[in-house]
């Protein structure tokens, strides 16, 4: 088995490194996890981008689980909150207590202090609790009666949304959507994925006891920042960047977007291309790997004009649309 201490400290492309640690978190993840490959890489992506996720899905696919598997493997704090109708702000980001023996108020962080968090159904949750995300995640601190108080180096959100029960939710604004990095779509898995996990919990697996599964730490925070650094040394020729700024202008310019994607996705769609680029264990962005972040960097970004939603156009065909139209670099 691929672990952290099997890579090679001399290898000649230091990039390689990034692709071989990835590489050792899907081999170890796999233990718990069946298939989601797609949503593992892209949470992987955001973690070296220094992004945050929008996981859309049917509930009982792995959402929660990815990400929980995803914590172990790198030895990273985990934290869940549920989000409810009536969960208010300190409920997420933590409230000041007074201290009768030191005869002052302290401060006890709330259940956002980890570095990786699960935002479960936060569409459940009423704006103003939403919008208290809208600073940890941007900023990356969290402000309580005058004070700041900093979220940790590897701090990430991933936050569930259910696609198909709208009844009683209160649907993310376009500013708390653009915060998020990548929005992720996962489906329910193929027959025989679905008669492997079966195999797996016949012959004991238990989603909510990981410790009986075993999973290793392959990777820790010094590897993971070691892995950041090399992602930030990725090349990006100034053909990427310009075919970067003109697949993002153009979902602005499509006849059927009222709102296209922003020039914060543009600077996102560099960092997450550099990411992908590492995890291929290459040194240079191709258009490749922009082509392989597009759809889960924009389709959020996107509004439909009502007339053509009603014709059954969705963000993902546009961006498909464009993605065969604009010119690609050779």
């Amino acid at each position: 088995m691929t672990a952290i201490d099997d890579i090679d400290p001399e290898a000649e492309q230091r990039s390689v490194s990034v692709a071989v640690v990835c590489a050792a978190i899907r081999q170890e993840a796999h233990r718990a996890l069946v298939a989601q490959d797609e949503l593992l890489d892209s949470l992987l992506i955001a973690l070296l981008a220094r992004g945050h996720v929008l996981v859309e899905g049917p509930p009982g696919v792995a959402k929660t689980l990815a990400v929980r598997v995803l914590a172990r493997c790198l030895g990273l704090s985990f934290g869940r909150i549920q989000f409810t109708p009536d969960l208010m702000p300190a409920d997420v980001l933590g409230s000041s207590i007074y201290d009768q023996a030191a005869g002052t108020f302290r401060f006890r962080p709330g259940p956002l202090f980890a570095s990786l968090i699960l935002a479960d159904e936060i569409n459940r949750t009423p704006p103003r609790t939403q919008s208290a995300l809208l600073e940890a995640m941007e900023e990356r601190h969290v402000t309580a009666d005058g004070v700041v108080h900093h979220l940790g180096e590897f701090f990430m959100v991933c936050a569930t949304q259910n696609p198909i029960e709208f009844e009683g939710t209160y649907p993310l604004p376009e500013a708390q959507l653009d915060r998020f990095l990548l929005k992720i779509k996962v489906d329910y898995p193929s027959e025989a994925d679905e008669c492997i996990l079966l195999d797996r919990v016949r012959d004991g697996f238990r989603a909510d006891v990981l410790d009986a599964v075993g999973l290793r730490r392959v990777a820790g925070e010094t590897e993971l920042a070691a892995c950041r650094a090399e992602v930030d040394r990725v090349l990006v020729s100034d053909d990427i960047c310009r075919y970067i700024a003109q697949l993002v202008r153009s979902t602005r310019e499509h006849p059927k977007t009222m709102l296209g994607a922003s020039p914060r996705a543009a600077v996102l769609m560099l960092h997450a291309v550099r990411a992908s680029a590492a995890m291929r264990g290459i040194q240079f962005a191709t258009p490749d790997d922009v082509k392989r972040v597009a759809l889960p960097l924009m389709r959020h970004r996107l509004l439909i004009d009502p007339d053509a939603e009603l014709d059954g156009v969705t963000p993902d065909a546009v961006i498909s649309e464009l993605l065969a139209s604009v010119p690609v670099p050779r």
